[in-house]
């Protein structure tokens, strides 16, 4: 069995020049996360999601992200939302410092269990009580490439769902229990979820799933 190697270096390089493409959902959004409380971005990359949100009318958004290079690409291409360079945990904010975060096609770029813990753990720490973290993610498919996919690579990673991609990229897709496990685990109770089907930054579609979680 293979540890995943560290992804990082393929956000400061190929990723970095990528479009993503993984949408707000604007019902999830207006229903559960309130236009006049601070929201975080975890994982915001070049600050699509970030500006999305300050120009549909949300007044404090703070994006962060491990890629240096996508926060300098986002400050170039949306000035308007503010981002920070932030490589390792815990973040530089104080407990219970938003109402709200979202964490967007961010455990799938995760491929280790143990910092999709810290992660959800540190915006448990991050998120006051009553707040929500909206995660949207990619769950395991039923379709025949991403299921070659994960056989091809189960050996090597020793967990089914683990994948690489030609250009370098290390990749997880998640039983739906195991993602809202990690939500229940870091003091968070699954208030709703919705599946759909959405674009990938390479072209394809992946059923998602997406789970509103309530700060307890």
């Amino acid at each position: 069995m293979e540890t995943p190697r560290k992804t990082q270096g393929f956000w400061e390089t190929t990723g970095a020049a990528k479009t993503f493409t993984h949408p707000l959902d604007p019902e999830l959004l207006d229903t559960y996360v309130p236009r006049d409380v601070p929201v975080l971005d975890y994982g915001c990359g070049y600050g699509r999601l970030t500006a999305e949100l300050v120009a549909a009318g949300y007044a404090d958004v703070q994006g962060v992200d491990v890629s240096r290079a996508l926060v300098e690409r986002g400050a170039r291409e949306h000035p308007e939302a503010r981002l920070a360079h932030c490589p390792e945990l815990p973040l530089p904010f104080e407990d219970a410092s938003f109402g709200a975060a979202l964490l967007f096609a961010v455990l799938t770029c995760v491929p280790e269990a143990a910092t999709q813990k810290e992660i959800v753990g540190e915006l448990g720490r991050l998120v006051r009580p009553g707040g929500v973290l909206y995660v949207s993610d990619v769950p395991l498919q039923s379709d025949r490439r991403n299921l070659t996919r994960y056989e091809d690579h189960a050996s090597r990673y020793g967990t089914y769902g683990i994948f690489e991609t030609p250009d370098g990229g290390v990749f997880r897709h998640s039983t739906p229990d195991h993602l809202r496990g990690l939500l229940e685990t870091h003091g968070f109770t699954v208030e709703t979820e919705r599946s759909d089907t959405v674009p990938t930054m390479d072209g394809h579609t992946v059923e998602r799933l997406q789970l509103v979680g309530r700060r307890r």
